[in-house]
């Protein structure tokens, strides 16, 4: 009689959270270093890049990028360009995921483990889980956060940002097969601890539509790399969409993780990033990488029991 037990598949879930994901970097590269190796992998959002990255072998290339980076280098993505419906030059982006995060013609049937990026079907707002087709275009789809990402057509669908209907897709990766869920949810403090004022530099007045369009522009990004306004007055109107980004992110995330709980949830703390602070990855990756340490033992336990 053969009383070996069948060894449980273990699914690890990356979250959405704009700049906050570089963490993702931390929680994988620790979790490896610790002999967990997921069997599937589901991601949202920039979840879906880190573990896209992964997965076709270029997470260190991407690390290494990502920390050389300045808030220069991510402000090239943005400007103004009249034929797009977002900020981000969708061009660049393209490049970018091809030269860091996956090549060009890299299809997700063929990666060494189940994978799974979530998008959002702006048309009627269902979930769109792509487990075949083209890796980068699914990662762009999943990535599509409206007013800031044109949205991406395929196959007849446009899709915006997973973020919007499943921020931490622990169904995905449970419909994917596996049997414990370790997932990273970016967004447990991103709402109502931000207290600290920073102004920012006032553009100089500039006369022409063009300019004027140019200067709103730049104040726009600006205003979400930095997430904070002046000590007096009302929110200024991008950091009050920027947070109530937030705000719908938290509040789906926690209903979304009460129906289907994970084994293990790993919370870095990384409320003080602003969304598209993303020049601030060593901090990032170093709070990915204290969280796990933090849950080892939950996770070995789970693993004991699946």
């Amino acid at each position: 009689m053969n009383d070996s037990k069948v060894k449980a598949k273990i699914g690890l879930v990356l979250g959405s959270g704009a700049s906050r994901g570089w963490s993702h970097i931390g929680v994988i590269k620790t979790l490896l270093r610790e002999g967990i190796e997921p069997d599937i992998v589901c991601g949202t959002s920039v979840g879906a890049m880190i573990g896209a990255a992964y997965l076709a072998g270029n997470l260190q290339k991407l690390e290494d990028w990502v920390l050389a980076s300045t808030r220069t280098d991510v402000y090239r993505f943005f400007g103004v360009k009249f034929t797009q419906s977002g900020l981000v030059d969708s061009e660049r982006m393209s490049r970018f995921l091809h030269d860091y995060v996956t090549g060009e013609d890299v299809r997700i049937e063929d990666l060494p483990k189940k994978f799974a990026a979530v998008a959002t079907n702006l048309e009627n707002g269902r979930e769109v889980w792509f487990q075949d087709g083209n890796l980068a275009d699914a990662v762009q789809a999943s990535m599509a956060m409206p007013g800031l990402f044109p949205a991406v057509r395929i196959e007849h669908r446009w899709l915006v940002d997973g973020g919007l209907v499943n921020p931490v897709p622990v169904t995905t990766c449970r419909a994917l097969g596996a049997d414990i869920v370790i997932a990273v949810n970016l967004n447990s403090d991103i709402v109502g601890k931000r207290s600290s004022k920073h102004t920012l530099p006032e553009a100089p007045v500039k006369k022409g539509v063009l300019q004027s369009i140019k200067k709103t522009t730049k104040e726009y990004s600006a205003s979400f790399f930095s997430e904070r306004d002046r000590e007096e007055g009302a929110p200024g109107t991008f950091t009050t969409i920027s947070q109530s980004i937030n705000i719908f992110q938290d509040r789906i995330t926690r209903s979304r993780l009460a129906g289907d709980p994970a084994e293990v949830l790993i919370l870095p703390k990384l409320s003080h990033i602003g969304l598209l602070e993303f020049h601030k990855a060593d901090v990032a990756i170093e709070e990915g990488e204290n969280c796990v340490t933090k849950v080892l033992d939950d996770i070995h336990h789970a693993m004991k029991l699946g």
